[in-house]
């Protein structure tokens, strides 16, 4: 077994971290355990490379999401769901980013910018820290060219999904580029024990 410090990033695409979280929800009343998910996500990586758990390390984790401004998230109720979640992602030194959000003429939530911005940074940070692993929780096709890139740096890029209902499905060409994809929807199926470590049983705040 080797010794060698493994470094790791993990990059959370807000939006699809819901809907995986909304898909869970419906059909095992669960939500996930961020704690417990990144611990999970550092097993991975150890039994990957062969090595002890206490020498793979997630050295950053990110977090990118649009939300609304505060007043319109006091008007729809969200505020505090919103909040509350945030002291979730603070307290497993997961850093947030986030833009703003609006509606258009038809009552249509408008996010635009986002999915460039996860995937700019992610690139970005990649190539400064040198990571060794890449976690990426998203769905988005268009990441497709990301995976491609973080491999050129000669990074392991690992893809996490759950494909718990249509929207939390993922993109078939994403998943073939990523080294490693991980499905919890499988992963539960051959390990039920599963459920209990890295979900909560009652779920208690909803990421808006």
């Amino acid at each position: 077994m080797n010794t060698q410090t493994i470094s790791i990033g993990v990059f959370i695409d807000g939006g699809y971290y819901a809907k995986l979280n909304d898909d869970l929800n419906t059909r095992l009343s669960k939500r996930l355990n961020i704690k417990s998910l990144l611990n999970y996500i550092r097993e991975i990586v150890a039994t990957d490379c062969d090595n002890d758990i206490r020498y793979c390390q997630i050295t950053e984790s990110h977090y990118y999401r649009g939300r609304y401004r505060a007043s319109v998230a006091r008007d729809k109720n969200m505020l505090y769901g919103e909040r509350s979640f945030e002291d979730v992602l603070i307290d497993n030194d997961i850093m947030c980013h986030y833009k703003h959000l609006r509606e258009d003429g038809n009552g249509q939530v408008v996010e635009k910018g986002i999915d460039v911005w996860f995937a700019l940074e992610a690139y970005e940070y990649a190539m400064v820290r040198k990571f060794d692993y890449v976690v990426l929780i998203t769905g988005d096709a268009d990441h497709e060219m990301l995976v491609r890139k973080l491999k050129a740096l000669d990074t392991k890029v690992i893809l996490l999904s759950g494909d718990f209902g249509r929207s939390s499905m993922i993109s078939y060409l994403l998943r073939e580029e990523a080294n490693i994809y991980l499905n919890l929807s499988n992963e539960f199926k051959e390990n039920p024990e599963l459920v209990d470590v890295l979900c909560l049983s009652k779920p208690k705040i909803k990421e808006e």
